[in-house]
């Protein structure tokens, strides 16, 4: 009896040897899908619900590429990202779940194929390669490593070249030249946040590619404060958080017309604006202040402030108007704080002010940013835990960056040579 079962578990044994060997020596095709899942389509043949609510959750159930690892050859033109990180936010922890949260937000964008009606296009149908990268790996228990893990997974993303080719200006035929330093094509990443402190390495990250930018900045809070104003600068650690992200941005010469110029603001006690123009505006701004000195400080930084009240008297239209007019038509970098959006919309953030935009309001401005150059965004401070059962504000970050991706997918970042 004992030899007939030895015999068995030897003869078992080979069977799953040569088993293994032929699955680790065969090549599996890219595109082979083992299980597949039932697809719906329209009579077009459209898919309008692809198994929603099975298999992983990535944005909008965008293809999951391991982009950091694994599949880092995989080209691509426009990558989601998380990052999570809440260590340096001053009230509410909880953001670090941000990213899994918008994701869970996101699921139903593609349920009807897409299609944006107000910016008359599909971004996920419109011959980019755009996917979903996953997490950049974070330590929770040292934040000066974890700012570096963001750059470093940041750069590593955006340094690569562009799955698609610029091809020509739509109206001129004119060829479109890169708007890099490098003279590259480069792809565009949108991070999940995370508190607002990644915004630093991540425009770190984006000077490496386009040097100084320009931002549009959307938040209830300026951020450019003085570390010795917000939160007292007890360590050189501590002195970066999300309050002062920007103010160091400022200093390291990230930001288009920042700190290159602060010392013409001290000789001269001038206003910044008086100097030279702005290149970066706040919108939603409503926060309080530790006194009127921390404008003097933003305006130190290169900022233009549209107050979450001007709504009331120049509404979305003179909102979009005065973000044109201030940046351009230079490149740009994006960054949403979901607090812009008023609590009764978007409850779970880490620092809410009430008298913020809607949801609506602020999706309308986006829109209305239709042809800008933005060389890649953010969306922050989304908090899951203090969400409430309907997800308002995984679904409300998740309709901000749809809106996002469809101004992306309509504006190549491009531009002719002039005369």
């Amino acid at each position: 009896m004992r030899f007939q079962i030895t015999t068995s578990l030897a003869l078992f044994s080979v069977f799953v040897k040569a088993h293994l060997d032929h699955d680790h020596h065969d090549q599996i095709p890219f595109d082979h899908v083992r299980f597949p899942q039932d697809i719906y389509r329209t009579r077009h043949g459209e898919v309008t619900a692809d198994s929603v609510f099975s298999g992983i959750t990535t944005f909008a159930k965008l293809p999951w590429v391991q982009c950091l690892t694994r599949e880092s050859h995989v080209p691509f033109d426009i990558a989601f990202i998380g990052a999570p990180f809440d260590t340096g936010t001053s009230y509410r922890p909880g953001a670090r779940f941000g990213p899994s949260g918008i994701r869970e937000g996101s699921r139903r964008l593609t349920l009807y194929g897409g299609y944006n009606v107000p910016l008359e296009v599909n971004p996920f149908n419109s011959g980019l390669r755009i996917v979903d990268c996953g997490d950049i790996p974070v330590t929770p228990y040292d934040n000066k490593y974890a700012i570096k893990q963001i750059e470093d997974g940041h750069k590593s993303l955006l340094q690569r070249e562009a799955y698609s080719p610029l091809g020509n200006d739509s109206i001129t035929g004119q060829k479109l030249l890169p708007l890099s330093i490098d003279g590259k094509n480069h792809p565009r990443i949108i991070t999940l946040g995370g508190d607002h402190t990644i915004v630093l390495p991540l425009l770190r990250s984006i000077s490496s590619v386009y040097g100084p930018i320009s931002v549009i900045h959307f938040d209830s809070h300026l951020d450019t404060w003085k570390p010795s104003v917000f939160g007292g600068a007890p360590s050189d650690q501590a002195a970066i958080n999300h309050g002062t992200y920007f103010y160091w941005a400022s200093q390291e010469g990230l930001i288009k017309n920042g700190s290159s110029i602060a010392s013409i603001f001290v000789l001269k006690s001038l206003p910044l604006s008086a100097i030279l123009p702005l290149h970066s505006p706040h919108g939603a701004i409503r926060t309080t202040l530790s006194g009127l000195e921390d404008y003097e400080n933003d305006d130190n930084s290169g900022f233009k402030r549209i107050e979450a009240r001007e709504i009331d008297t120049i509404g979305t239209d003179g909102i979009i108007k005065k973000i044109r007019e201030t940046v351009g038509d230079r490149p740009v970098y994006l960054s949403i704080d979901i607090d812009s959006i008023d609590p009764a919309f978007a409850p779970a953030t880490g620092t809410p002010e009430t008298g913020g935009w809607s949801t609506r309001e602020l999706r309308t401005i986006l829109r209305g940013l239709d042809g800008l150059h933005i060389v890649s965004a953010d969306i922050v401070e989304v908090a899951p835990a203090y969400d409430t059962n309907a997800e308002l504000t995984t679904m409300a970050a998740a309709d901000v960056l749809y809106e996002v991706l469809s101004v992306m997918a309509k504006t190549p970042l491009g531009k002719t040579v002039v005369g």
